[in-house]
């Protein structure tokens, strides 16, 4: 990290919270992490009245701090993956509400934008490429505009003389990401989630049913139901039973920071929506924020539990937007960073009741976690409160990776049982 921007990057991450004073030790659910998805399903189940505590040691943290934001339904869509995107349609159309909602509960600006992404084509492979995913995009229903290169550097002035063409899409929106992680940090501590600030090493399992979690503390919470919300490390809480541990694994991203300047001659933004490419193979991604930050990412890389920040690693992103955008070299850099996605066998989410009564599972969401935000918070608050699944949702219980479907085995959609009624853990 450039030295320049540690006092910018203390301010924008969020504070902790400590637990609030006279809230129920045993309470009816408890989330394990507080990552964006920890802390929406916390905030949505105290919204439906239940008792909610969240154990993780910084919450607000994660892979929020690291991701650049983009709510791409549309340019996000990858062959297979058509199921995918109908979870993706569904979150994103919320997020306008969502966003409303969330930043008059939480009092906080979440620096969503409905900017638009072009996606562009720098020779004649990647334009082949686009034609192709442009065919998919129109089959499946999507609205995205082809556009000449020319008409692309229209646009977007500072883009390559090379680019050869692109797809506009203005349904891909954007939201700050550190921004959101604090607002749902926020709207918890206000609706009264109790915040236990150590990690959560063991699931406590009694009589066949998940009841609570030990910390690395000591303490013990007892709960009416847990939601294991960790990110990548959700398939290494000790106590899960073997055949419910979520098959979720470290995805490793690294991501670069830049500031940009105010304008160009003639008050022509430097960049003014998101512009994604494919280059050398590899995808890449640039977010202008409206303060000026210019998000630069990202690399995808199967490297286990490293989060070093490698030379190699920035200099791959550097030169890849170089060639996408040529000026982009002469811009401060104020910030590197990596981070881990939580990724799963079919690079989509786990999200509902697993076949243990009383664990249900919100992880696996690999690069659509911001995304997925919203419509997360909601399936999971249906879980917990004894509802059915949605839908769009059912397609992701945790259960497909194993030979039981959903709703054939026991525990499927439980009802919720409030502490009061469980067994001390």
């Amino acid at each position: 990290m450039h030295p320049s921007a540690q006092p910018s990057v203390r301010t924008s991450e969020p504070t902790s919270v400590p637990t609030s004073p006279g809230v129920p030790t045993s309470p009816d659910a408890l989330v394990i992490g507080g990552g964006i998805i920890g802390l929406v399903t916390a905030w949505r189940a105290a919204q439906h009245g239940l008792r909610t505590a969240v154990a993780d040691p910084a919450p607000g943290g994660g892979a929020a701090q690291v991701a650049a934001g983009m709510l791409a339904a549309v340019t996000e869509l990858h062959y297979g993956e058509q199921t995918l995107l109908g979870l993706n349609l569904a979150s994103a159309r919320r997020y306008p509400d969502f966003a409303a909602e969330l930043a008059e509960a939480s009092g906080r600006d979440l620096g969503y934008r409905r900017c638009g992404t072009l996606a562009v084509a720098l020779d004649a492979d990647d334009r082949a490429y686009l034609r192709d995913l442009h065919a998919l995009q129109r089959r499946s229903g999507l609205d995205s505009e082809w556009l000449s290169g020319r008409e692309c550097r229209r646009l977007e002035p500072m883009l390559a003389p090379g680019v050869r063409g692109g797809l506009r899409v203005d349904g891909d929106h954007q939201v700050d990401p550190r921004r959101l992680a604090a607002a749902l940090l926020a709207a918890c501590e206000r609706a009264g989630v109790a915040f236990h600030r150590t990690t959560a090493e063991r699931l406590t399992v009694e009589r066949g049913r998940a009841t609570g979690a030990e910390l690395a503390d000591g303490s013990r919470i007892a709960a009416g139901q847990v939601v294991l919300a960790a990110g990548s490390r959700s398939g290494r809480l000790a106590g899960v039973p073997e055949d419910v541990l979520p098959p979720v694994r470290p995805v490793k991203g690294q991501v670069l920071r830049l500031r940009m300047p105010e304008g160009l001659p003639g008050g022509v933004p430097f960049l003014s929506r998101t512009v994604r490419a494919v280059v050398r193979g590899g995808p890449l991604y640039l977010v202008p924020r409206e303060d000026g930050e210019l998000v630069v990412g990202a690399t995808t890389e199967e490297l286990g539990w490293d989060t070093t920040v490698t030379a190699g690693g920035v200099y791959e992103l550097l030169r890849d937007a170089h060639e996408l955008m040529p000026g982009i070299t002469e811009l401060p850099l104020i910030e590197t960073r990596a981070g881990l996605r939580p990724g799963s066998p079919d690079n989509a989410p786990l999200l509902g009741p697993t076949a243990l009564p009383g664990l249900l599972l919100a992880t696996g969401h690999h690069r659509n976690g911001v995304l997925l935000t919203p419509v997360t918070g909601d399936v999971l608050a249906a879980a917990l409160t004894g509802g059915p699944l949605p839908e769009e949702a059912l397609p992701f219980a945790p259960d497909r990776f194993t030979t039981q479907p959903y709703g054939a085995r026991p525990g499927a959609a439980p009802t919720p049982v409030p502490a009061s009624q469980e067994q001390p853990a």
